[in-house]
């Protein structure tokens, strides 16, 4: 009898298959996950990531408009590495390269034309964002490659080569607020906005679902407490346990990796804050929306995963096609990374970082009028 039992029941097999199955439908967010990451990671490696960026927006200054720089310029274009913005005054070319709304910032100088004909050197001055290292490198290889042989048509009987010494066409590139080019100045500030959108969204994504699992949530409802009462006194403790852990990662920058604070600390950590607001409020409201702690800690990692691809945390934000930019520039980590980089390495004001607060300003409210509205519906 007990030989019996202990057979193996095909049967039974049969049963137990088919129960996982019906449990897996009954749970509908669960089996998105297992279908849209894998997805979601075949869609954004296969066609958005790019290691070797192109279309970089490029400025340029024309002191000298001849034809030798717009040979220059066309060829720059030509080349599919650089996106030319437009041609604009000194003042504005630095602000666009503060700001990061520009990669590049190309300058032909005064009498570049007549120089180029006499035979004398001139010099192209090349102004590069260096905080992503990897941004640059690329772009800047072909630069090089753009001077010998171009002007020749329009120089007869002089050999321009760049390259070479005694060239007539000097290229001076200057790698802006990295100069280095060390892959830690761009990595640690990075790693601030990682770290935090990980914890901060998982922890308060976590909160509610666990107090509804333990069973006091119907005792928070059963208070007079406003939900956004609720909300934001879930939120605090959070913003705490966040503005300690940004405390230790710039002390291990500052001491350990060396990494320049050419900025305000005090605008920085009013920068930090508004980014944790806008994934603590993110958290509560996966918290709101999920039944139990598993499901939660799902959709954190479905969050997680393009913040971390499409950011431009481990690839060149302007090497990505513009649909991942649109998609990244929905993201709170994108703009966090260009203001914390901003401060940090470049000592931007409040003016130049502007417009990437509004973004996160306008996020976390977004993000909290959602919360708000399922949070309501759980307690109806």
């Amino acid at each position: 009898m007990k030989r019996h039992a202990m057979a193996f029941s095909l049967l039974r097999w049969l049963g137990i298959v088919v129960k996982e199955f019906i449990q897996l439908k009954r749970d509908r967010l669960t089996f998105g996950m297992i279908v849209g990451i894998p997805l979601i990671q075949l869609l954004l490696f296969g066609f958005a990531i790019n290691a070797d960026p192109r279309n970089l927006p490029t400025a340029v200054v024309m002191a000298d408009p001849g034809p030798f720089a717009r040979s220059y310029v066309a060829a720059m274009a030509a080349s599919g590495y650089f996106r030319i913005v437009g041609s604009v005054e000194d003042r504005q070319a630095a602000r666009l390269l503060d700001q990061g709304q520009v990669q590049f910032v190309v300058t032909f100088p005064p009498g570049l034309h007549r120089d180029l004909v006499r035979g004398k050197p001139a010099v192209v001055l090349v102004e590069a964002d260096a905080t992503d290292p990897m941004a640059t490198s690329g772009a800047i290889a072909v630069l090089n490659q753009l001077g010998p042989g171009l002007f020749a048509p329009d120089l007869p009987g002089r050999q321009v080569q760049p390259a070479q010494p005694g060239r007539t066409l000097e290229l001076r590139v200057h790698r802006r607020y990295n100069p280095e080019a060390i892959t830690a100045y761009n990595v640690v500030p990075g790693l601030l906005g990682v770290i935090l959108t990980m914890t901060m969204v998982l922890m308060t994504g976590l909160a509610m679902t666990r107090e509804r699992e333990r069973g006091t949530f119907e005792n928070l409802l059963a208070t007079p407490a406003t939900p956004l009462e609720v909300i934001t006194g879930k939120i605090i403790p959070y913003v705490l346990i966040g503005l300690v852990q940004v405390s230790l990662i710039l002390l291990a920058a500052r001491w350990i990796f060396n990494v320049p604070m050419h900025g305000s600390l005090l605008l920085l950590y009013a920068v930090v804050l508004l980014f944790i607001c806008a994934n603590l409020t993110l958290g509560i409201t996966f918290s709101s929306i999920a039944r139990n702690q598993l499901q939660a800690m799902q959709m954190t990692f479905f969050f997680f995963l393009p913040s971390m691809l499409l950011s431009g945390f481990m690839f060149p934000f302007r090497g990505m096609p513009e649909w991942a930019q649109a998609v990244g520039s929905l993201l709170p980590l994108t703009h966090f990374l260009v203001l914390v980089r901003g401060i940090l390495l470049k000592g931007n004001g409040l003016a130049l970082l502007w417009p990437q607060v509004w973004p996160l300003l306008l996020f976390t409210a977004a993000v909290l009028a959602l919360g708000l509205k399922t949070y309501r519906r759980t307690m109806d």
